[in-house]
């Protein structure tokens, strides 16, 4: 081959690889003009400071590319900034080994996780790998709040209910020697077409001889206690109401459960809410076929037990329950009859740290439902 045509091959494929290679290349592709635009780019980036790096006609972005290019190119390894994330651990407080039977601590001085507080110092591109340590306590308290649907196809389930305080205590006893139990009920909102507004009708909504309560949205019976007597006495009480349509209003109910902590007695502890109801709910929109257009608004509106904005504001939609949820670490447990079993696990899906359980026509399982559902959480 001709000498002359053997150096412009080389050439070219030369060139060809140095634009292969530039092409590839994100450092460069970024035409960062600082340090500080460089090093966001990605991990690979570094960003030469010697003020003899460049040469005549290289544009100020040339001082940015992959870290062995730049040693390649004559850039001294001291003079090329590539920092790295940092992590330091501020608060580091040990797990707490305890087992049932030992001295009762303040859920407060319990630990669970390790290190509980972190400072980070990221880099755009570079990982950071931090090691956690997590320990369930044993005997870690438990609040649990059961929420019931009491629209009239509810009423042999409200027996069962009603001897469910001093039961679950004994069952519970053998998880965790701290647990509170508290109640609570709904039905739907307080206006047409959910329910009748006729006189005769809001004050008994059931037909013939059936003696039922006026229609309420959610109300609190029992704040959260370690009185399994209490919540028998009280829930036993309370008397089955009725509604119109086939959906629920219980969304409203979860929403107020979930964010009147005061109200409700939630600890900084395990929290299960219990959600029972043979039906399927109502959601963010379904207000309009009542005239309430209002948005939920995810604030408490408790009086005397009773939510008294539900003539005012919508349902509240899945993701804003969600967020309620998850900020108040509630866990729920649908515990609900097999013909809404689809729905409620759609719902599941949808619901970090939520579970499903079958309900027995009568609600007689319902203890074991809600253990079951708590140790597969755990």
């Amino acid at each position: 081959m001709d000498l002359k045509l053997l150096f412009i091959s080389t050439l070219l494929g030369i060139i060809c690889c140095s634009r292969a290679q530039q092409e590839g290349n994100e450092c460069i592709k970024a035409n960062a003009l600082s340090c500080g635009e460089c090093i966001q780019v990605g991990a690979k980036c570094g960003w030469c400071t010697d003020t003899e790096f460049l040469k005549q006609g290289e544009p100020t972005s040339a001082r940015c590319d992959e870290l062995e290019s730049l040693k390649k190119r004559g850039c001294s390894k001291t003079k090329i900034e590539n920092p790295h994330g940092t992590q330091k651990i501020l608060k580091n407080k040990a797990v707490t080994h305890r087992k049932k039977g030992a001295e009762k601590l303040r859920p407060e001085d319990i630990t669970q996780i390790q290190p509980q507080k972190l400072s980070l110092k990221l880099r755009s591109g570079e990982p950071q790998n931090i090691k956690l340590k997590f320990k369930r306590a044993e005997d870690y308290p438990i609040d649990l709040y059961y929420l019931m649907d009491l629209s009239y196809s509810m009423k042999d389930d409200l027996e069962n209910v009603k001897n469910l305080g001093t039961s679950l205590m004994k069952e519970m006893s053998k998880i965790t020697s701290d647990f509170r139990i508290g109640f609570g009920s709904f039905v739907e909102k307080t206006v047409m077409p959910y329910i009748s507004t006729t006189p005769a009708k809001l004050l008994n909504p059931c037909t013939g001889d059936q003696n039922c309560t006026s229609p309420f949205s959610y109300k609190n019976v029992l704040k959260l206690t370690s009185n399994g007597q209490q919540f028998n006495s009280l829930v036993g009480k309370q008397q089955i109401s009725g509604n119109l349509d086939s959906p629920e209003g219980g969304f409203d109910a979860i929403m107020q459960v979930a964010v009147c902590g005061n109200h409700i007695g939630w600890r900084n502890v395990t929290r299960l809410l219990v959600f029972s109801t043979d039906a399927g709910f109502h959601f963010a929109g379904d207000g309009k076929l009542g005239g309430i257009v209002l948005p939920n608004d995810g604030k408490c509106h408790l009086k005397d037990g009773m939510y008294t904005m539900s003539h005012y504001y919508d349902y509240p939609s899945i993701a804003h329950l969600v967020q309620k949820l998850s900020e108040n670490n509630i866990q729920t447990i649908f515990a609900v009859t097999e013909e809404f079993q689809p729905v409620y696990k759609e719902l599941k899906n949808l619901i970090p740290k939520s579970a499903v359980g079958t309900l027995s026509a009568n609600s007689s399982n319902v203890i074991n439902l809600i253990i079951d559902a708590y140790n597969v959480s755990r």
